[in-house]
Parts: structure tokens; sequence; C-alpha cells
């Protein structure tokens, strides 16, 4: 009697798949670097914009961002928990100007990424899927893991 083993197909992760599907509308090298620009000044911004509302606001959606990137990959929980740190003290040592300051860096920031949808010639991917905000640093992250070496 002979036993055969038959191995399943390996499903991609989860966390590969958004940051696969959010890459192919990204593939143009000048919208790949206006993202990787744009992104991280958006997530300052938006932070700074709920400090300036009530700094509990902006620890509930960096708490509720967690959740989020928890359930996608340990990796990227790590590098987006410390990568918010940074950007709350940011936010904080803008002291009472953290609101005007992220008013205009929200606003360019956004004019940036529309700038690169137009340059990539397809529409952003939050249009088909609002999760796709929460991708978007996870694929910046993934851009700097790649050329680090880094397998996430």
């Amino acid at each position: 009697m002979t036993t055969s083993t038959k191995s399943l197909p390996v499903q991609p992760r989860r966390v590969d798949q958004l940051i696969a599907h959010y890459g192919q509308s990204h593939q143009n090298p000048a919208n790949e670097v206006i993202h990787c620009i744009a992104i991280p000044l958006i997530m300052l911004s938006l932070l700074g914009m709920l400090f300036a509302l009530h700094p509990f606001v902006a620890y509930a959606f960096m708490a509720a961002s967690m959740v989020y990137y928890a359930r996608l990959s340990v990796v990227f929980l790590l590098a987006m928990g410390v990568w918010s740190a940074l950007t709350l003290a940011v936010v904080v040592a803008m002291g009472t100007n953290v609101l005007p300051i992220s008013v205009a860096i929200f606003v360019g920031a956004w004019i940036l990424q529309f700038i690169g949808h137009k340059i990539e010639g397809k529409k952003p991917s939050f249009f088909e899927d609002i999760q796709y905000l929460w991708v978007g640093p996870l694929f910046v992250l993934s851009k700097l893991f790649g050329k680090l070496g880094f397998r996430w």
C-alpha cells in the first residue's frame, strides 16, 4: 500500500495580498516615490488633526489602527507602533501650532497623492475599499523593508 502526500497550495498571507493589490495601482516609479513621501506626511497630519481635536481621539485612533495591523502581521504591527510613537512625538512638539501645521501638511500631501495617481493613470485604491488607507503605510514600509533586505 502506497501513501501519497498531497501538498495543499500555500495561500498568500492576507497582508501580502493587500500590499500586492495596492501595488497594482502604484507601479509608476514617480508615483511610488510620491507615495513614499506623502503617505507618512498624511499619517503625521491626520494624527496631528486628531490630537488637536483631543489627545484621547488621537490615542484611540492609534490603538484602533494597531488592532488592524496586529491582525495582519506582527512585524508590521511593531513597525507601525514605532512609527506611530515617533509621529506622536512630532505632533506633541508642534505645540499650539499643531492644527494649522497639520491641516497644511494634510492638504499638500493629498495634492501630491493625486498628482501621483494622475501620473499613474489609476485611481487611488481606497476608492475601492477604505481599508487601503491603512494599507498605504504598509506599502511604504514594504518598500523600505525591501531596500534593507528585510522580509516581513
